[in-house]
């Protein structure tokens, strides 16, 4: 057993991966699109961020819950199979649902946040708005970001259990 903790490890690089590319690319793109130079232009730019910011953050919605209803299945479905499975694959479950439900939870806060009637707010300082545009930004990336760590992981679990139930050396 002394190489678990070794294949732990590898099972959680490439998600880990995928969060930091989705990341750099987030940071790339907040860079792109330059400083914020005045609460006007903030207000513009967190107006145009919530509009595509309610579709993104409730695809994340739907993809976490579907994804966290899918994954009792498939603990089901090990569970029933005559294949032994190690304590790897349900570890792997584990952290597919840990994965999910951040992004769920993360969705619905920056969902809540981009209902903020923001045009509204006339007698807020200029500062707020540039700090909550930089907020719901990093939010949206780190949503995308945890969804593309799920994807991976997911695929990472179901490699492992096509490989046990599978005859042969398919995988």
């Amino acid at each position: 057993m002394p190489d678990l903790p070794r294949q732990l490890r590898k099972n959680r690089l490439w998600p880990l991966a995928a969060f930091l590319v989705v990341a750099a690319l987030g940071w790339g793109a907040h860079a792109a699109i330059g400083g914020v130079y005045s609460g006007a232009e903030a207000r513009d730019l967190l107006e145009a961020l919530s509009r595509a910011g309610l579709y993104l953050g409730s695809a994340i919605v739907t993809g976490s819950a579907t994804t966290l209803a899918l994954m009792l299945t498939m603990v089901g479905m090990i569970d029933r199979l005559e294949t032994e499975f190690n304590r790897e694959a349900y570890e792997n479950v584990n952290m597919v649902a840990k994965l999910a439900t951040g992004s769920l939870l993360l969705a619905l806060i920056v969902l809540l946040a981009f209902t903020l009637p923001v045009g509204e707010f006339e007698d807020m300082p200029d500062q707020w708005f540039e700090i909550l545009y930089d907020a719901l930004f990093a939010g949206a990336v780190a949503m995308v970001g945890l969804m593309a760590a799920t994807v991976v992981m997911i695929y990472l679990t179901l490699r492992r259990v096509l490989a046990a139930v599978t005859p042969g050396d398919a995988f």
